[in-house]
């Protein structure tokens, strides 16, 4: 059996996640980075006797667009997949709903499933430090009955929560850079979208732009940001809406 770790994690939280995870599962996983823009996500081949670990962020309580169309690319043919979907603190909605739909559609079976809690990818107040050792315990555990599940031939469906139709997507948010934006080009080299303009940072592609903030996570002079405001009220609105600790939720 083959271990695949696919993953879309513009900041790193569900890439976290995801490893604590993978620690668990039967074999040395194979990654597959689903923010590349130079891979040939359709030459993806897994095989009936794989399982394939699944990972990408909520974005307003739905799986980001540019994430889906990668996923369905894949060759999943028959592959066991576990889904992950990490969000920071607020609601996952309909994430799993829509990533369960496009595994399918790539021919993975579906046999588990996972909404864990990462830092905030604005507002990284919410969340901070998650995933954290308490986090690693559940996951860990889980990840042992998945295993189990896979050993014993068990290839049932859990009962994944969701809306379908799916929520409307919400617009993103796009940090720009300040005036000491040295022009390197590594937010227009990391965006998974290639919505930066690689002579002029400045210029973004708003039809593009997924808001992922990979930009912001990536710069290495930390001058692209939203503005102050932006994340300010964001925090605020968060705090309000979900000031309780969110736990992993787990389907098996």
């Amino acid at each position: 059996m083959k271990c695949w770790k696919l993953v879309f994690s513009p900041t790193g939280g569900t890439e976290k996640a995801a490893e604590l995870l993978a620690a668990g599962l039967p074999g040395e996983p194979e990654t597959v980075d689903l923010c590349a823009r130079d891979i040939d996500f359709g030459g993806v081949q897994c095989g009936s006797d794989d399982c394939a670990l699944i990972a990408v962020p909520s974005f307003g309580g739905r799986a980001p667009g540019l994430a889906v169309n990668q996923l369905r690319q894949l060759h999943g043919n028959g592959a066991k997949a576990v889904l992950l979907c990490v969000y920071g603190n607020r609601a996952y909605e309909d994430t799993l709903a829509e990533m369960e739909d496009a595994a399918k559609e790539a021919g993975f079976t579906v046999i588990a499933a996972c909404a864990a809690i990462a830092e905030h990818s604005i507002a990284r107040a919410v969340a901070a430090g998650r995933p954290d050792g308490a986090d690693a315990a559940v996951l860990s555990g889980f990840a042992g009955k998945i295993a189990h599940k896979l050993e014993s031939g068990n290839a049932s469906a859990p009962a994944i929560p969701g809306n379908r139709p799916y929520k409307k997507a919400g617009g993103g948010m796009t940090p720009l850079p300040d005036e000491t934006c040295v022009r390197c080009g590594v937010c227009a080299r990391e965006c998974p979208a290639g919505a930066i303009d690689g002579q002029d940072p400045a210029k973004v592609d708003g039809a593009l732009c997924i808001g992922c903030m990979r930009c912001e996570a990536v710069c290495p002079k930390k001058v692209r940001h939203l503005a102050p405001e932006v994340t300010a009220a964001v925090a605020g609105m968060l705090a309000k809406a979900c000031p309780d600790r969110k736990e992993p939720e787990l389907f098996l």
